[in-house]
């Protein structure tokens, strides 16, 4: 690699030594943190230098982390901010204060440390977060908000100690390394609980609560369950998105983040937070409020029922998995109430629960199978073919662009579009919409 590369090579450079898991998916997971220790150590544990605050989960991840980092920024403090996938440009990934790595600095990390990395051959994710950790450190943040990558246990997050975990929920997903039931999944998640440390979960199931007891009494982790202390009232629906959330300890404010999942987020929330003062945090009530109303402002968060377009109205939804999905359904239920007829501009990834998914999808839709840009994309003739037993009829297109034409070629001002069902066709629409 020669020393005049650009920020677009550097990054090439990036996927194709260790290609993304959204990439490749598989053949990209690499178990254990050997490399991740041995990158960090020649790095001089860059990850000892600042507090941290560490998030687990299957869904409601980004949103939980954007919040938080939403709400400490408000604070005053200066926010490290370390999350995945990116939807449109890899410095999504790494950011302070809502801003995101220069493209200076990537491309100098990698020129820097090539001679050292190249040679332990580590995974996208595993150099991402040494080269996040590094950042970090070199911006001098007093706290950094790290998104688990995969999991929880092997995740190479994990060789923080925290101030505070949160574990959202566990639904099934990447079941081929995960584990194939509730219990093993919250088994792999619960692995970033770490003596002393208070870990709040957002949601629970008979089993899954067990594990999570068992593991943070073996430990000695302060455990709390959101669910149980409910300081989320009620959520009222907003007419231009969002909600209006009446709390227990903050009174009434206004949620930016749309999405009837963030109701289940912010209760999660609340009981973070609360955890977050008892381990000294300065966090004013006014911040948190704040924090709710300009999380998309404060930290450049897109792609969680978005909305794009107007007339008609046009929304994007990363969710992926069936717990994900769940709400996404019910809110276009809603939606279909509101509107004449309701568009779904869809498409998967190979390795999701796709008949799962398809099973709950809405049979009242016009639909338009599309594939996103990434070779783990399901061809979109082929998930088209895969809907027909679930009721779900429409037309095929070979990209997202397309497809949404399509749909608005179609539509009424008063329909309805949502275009979803992985987060890289909403990368795919976000990146044709800023051309």
């Amino acid at each position: 690699m020669d020393t005049d590369m650009t920020y677009d090579e550097t990054v090439q450079y990036l996927f194709n030594c260790a290609p993304p898991f959204q990439q490749v998916g598989g053949a990209a997971y690499k178990e254990g943190l050997s490399t991740t220790i041995a990158l960090d150590n020649y790095l001089g544990n860059p990850h000892k230098k600042f507090f941290t605050i560490h998030i687990a989960g299957t869904n409601g991840k980004g949103s939980t982390s954007h919040t938080l980092a939403a709400i400490l920024q408000e604070c005053g403090y200066k926010v490290g901010l370390y999350t995945s996938p990116h939807l449109v440009d890899f410095r999504e990934r790494i950011k302070v204060n809502g801003k995101m790595a220069s493209e200076e600095y990537v491309v100098e990390f990698v020129q820097k440390h090539k001679a050292f990395f190249e040679p332990l051959s580590p995974s996208f994710f595993e150099l991402t977060t040494a080269m996040a950790f590094n950042y970090f450190a070199e911006q001098q943040v007093d706290i950094a908000v790290i998104e688990v990558g995969l999991g929880g246990r092997l995740d190479c997050t994990n060789i923080i100690t925290p101030k505070l975990s949160v574990i959202t929920n566990i639904s099934l997903d990447h079941t081929q390394f995960l584990g194939s039931t509730l219990a093993e999944i919250a088994g792999e998640k619960a692995g970033i609980m770490k003596q002393g440390v208070p870990v709040v979960v957002g949601e629970t199931t008979p089993e899954t609560k067990r594990v999570f007891c068992e593991k943070a009494t073996s430990i000695g982790a302060p455990l709390i369950f959101a669910e149980e202390e409910a300081l989320l009232l009620s959520a009222t629906p907003l007419p231009q998105g969002g909600f209006e959330y009446n709390t227990t300890l903050y009174g009434t404010f206004n949620g930016e983040l749309g999405g009837d999942y963030q109701k289940k987020n912010t209760n999660t929330l609340l009981s973070a937070i609360a955890r977050l003062k008892e381990c000294g945090f300065a966090i004013s009530d006014d911040a948190v409020r704040k924090g709710f109303t300009n999380v998309c402002t404060k930290t450049g968060f897109t792609g969680r029922w978005q909305t794009v377009e107007n007339s008609p109205r046009i929304v994007c939804d990363a969710g992926h998995n069936t717990g994900g999905i769940k709400y996404i359904v019910k809110q276009l239920e809603r939606e279909s109430k509101r509107h004449t007829a309701l568009r779904i501009v869809f498409g998967m990834v190979n390795d999701k629960d796709i008949t799962a998914v398809l099973a709950m999808m809405p049979a009242n839709a016009v639909y338009y199978f599309t594939q996103a840009s990434i070779k783990r994309a399901m061809p979109a003739d082929e998930l088209m073919v895969k809907a027909l037993p679930y009721g779900l009829k429409g037309t095929s297109h070979p990209t997202v662009q397309e497809a949404l034409e399509a749909a608005k070629t179609d539509s009424a001002v008063s329909d309805f579009i949502f275009v979803g069902g992985s987060c890289f066709i909403v990368a795919d629409l976000l990146q044709a919409l800023e051309k």
